[in-house]
């Protein structure tokens, strides 16, 4: 690929790319824009089948960690880091070590966290070599797993969304389809049911399909059944691109709502769905909860303001949808049109991020 050509594109500012011999690391470090702050951002550890692979999907999670930060109301920039290896058998203390070394050498421009592929142990080893690592253990005053806050983040959105959708952010008698039910998605469905909904599962893992049904009354559907149920509200909480030339046709609800990254295969899938009157939270925006968990452990963490912080996705969806009705545009349209003027406002006073005495978050 050509690499500034693409970063000249997408107004990227600086691509890492991370080497050691000696424990085999090879990653690459994609900072996006660090206009509100520091670029926050995920370390991934994939197998990748080509280089250019690895350094196309860091620059384009990168630039999606932007948005979710500016929408979400941070005051931080979009980053991240992939490691092209393989998760079960490449890792080592060294080859963490070695990478946070490099983080450290970025002087807080970039943080770190766990994503696909890593975890709390991992950014345990990076945060031997420097601070600038979140979702360490909760014994270094960590968060811990962030999946409760980002299902509590994903179940206020969907509140929103109801509202937008059906004029009430009551779920009760709603009827919600849940398509996967790993960490995020079970506690999801916890969420709707308490509330009062009725539950449609779909999910690969037999067993967790059999805890949703005898646990919390849902009803089970194939994985290939879930996208056409009659529903009020789907969740998509697996994998990405699940909304695409297959299926948004299918599909037979008033809403989608869920935890699921890139859940639209082009953008043109949410032109669709918002012409079919289906109302989309943007999956950058819904899913956030994540991200502001443990972004407030550059604040100290305090369980109880980071819970208000997620809670207030409730109101940035909410506002999303009045932007998409007033200048009728698709939802995901609008959630970028607030991001990119909320960074707009800030260019006038604010540089690129470079870390001084005060503090990481200033």
């Amino acid at each position: 690929m050509e690499i500034f050509s693409y970063l000249g594109k997408y107004d990227y500012e600086q691509l890492v790319f991370c080497h050691d011999e000696a424990s085999g690391l090879k990653a690459i470090i994609a900072i996006h824009d660090t206009t509100l702050g520091p670029a926050l951002g995920g370390c991934r550890m994939w197998t990748y089948a080509r280089e250019d692979d690895a350094i196309l999907d860091a620059l384009r999670l990168a630039r999606g960690m932007t948005y979710k930060a500016a929408v979400a109301g941070l005051n931080l920039g979009g980053g991240k880091t992939v490691i092209m290896g393989n998760p079960k058998t490449d890792k080592s203390e060294a080859l963490f070590r070695s990478l946070g070394r490099y983080i450290q050498s970025l002087n807080g421009r970039y943080i770190t966290a766990e994503d696909v592929g890593t975890n709390v142990h991992d950014m345990d080893m990076i945060h031997t070599e420097t601070d600038y690592v979140t979702g360490i253990s909760q014994a270094y005053g960590s968060s811990g797993n962030p999946s409760p806050m980002t299902a509590f983040g994903v179940f206020r959105g969907m509140q929103a969304t109801a509202k937008a959708a059906f004029g009430s952010d009551d779920l009760a008698g709603k009827r919600v389809a849940i398509q996967g039910l790993g960490s995020v998605g079970m506690q999801l469905a916890r969420h709707v049911v308490d509330a009062g909904g009725q539950l449609i599962v779909a999910d690969i893992n037999d067993d967790s399909v059999r805890y949703a049904v005898e646990e919390l009354g849902a009803k089970a559907v194939s994985v290939k059944e879930i996208f056409e149920v009659d529903c009020d509200i789907f969740a998509p909480c697996a994998l990405g691109a699940v909304i695409n030339d297959e299926t948004v046709d299918r599909l037979r609800c008033k809403a989608v709502a869920g935890s699921a990254n890139n859940q639209l295969a082009e953008d043109r899938h949410g032109d669709l769905l918002h012409g079919r009157g289906i109302a989309y939270a943007p999956d950058y925006v819904i899913n956030a909860g994540g991200l502001m968990n443990v972004a407030d452990e550059l604040e100290g963490y305090n369980v109880e303001r980071a819970r208000a912080k997620v809670n207030g996705i409730y109101s940035i969806i909410g506002n999303i949808f009045d932007v998409s009705r007033e200048k009728n545009l698709p939802s995901y349209l609008a959630a970028d049109h607030i991001a990119e003027q909320r960074i707009a406002q800030m260019q006038s006073v604010r540089s690129n991020y470079l870390l001084h005495e005060k503090s990481l978050h200033r």
